[in-house]
């Protein structure tokens, strides 16, 4: 459980990183980040800062597409971790690890 926190804790902050750092280069006009890299970075656990930073620097919120696949990295990650929160979930993992 703390290697997933810490996990999360790492991947937002990269995630808040990287949105920071794209909406400094939108307002120079300079080379941006890819949205693909932004999104992969929140499926890998940085949807929380990906949020937070989305909001705070009101970056990419009129972009429709942009939030709606966020919000679908949000959903994936939320019923991962539901489905790894059940006792069958972690039955089968020990199964699958040889410790049952």
């Amino acid at each position: 459980m703390l290697l997933l926190m810490a996990l999360y804790l790492s991947a937002s902050l990269v995630a808040a990183a990287l949105y920071g750092i794209d909406k400094a280069a939108a307002r120079r006009d300079r080379r941006r980040i890819r949205e693909s890299t932004l999104h992969l970075v929140a499926l890998a656990g940085g949807w929380p800062g990906a949020l937070l930073a989305r909001r705070a620097f009101r970056h990419k919120t009129r972009k429709q597409p942009f939030g709606a696949i966020l919000w679908g990295c949000v959903v994936v990650n939320v019923s991962l971790m539901a489905w790894l929160a059940t006792a069958e979930a972690t039955l089968g993992l020990r199964r699958l690890a040889g410790l049952e």
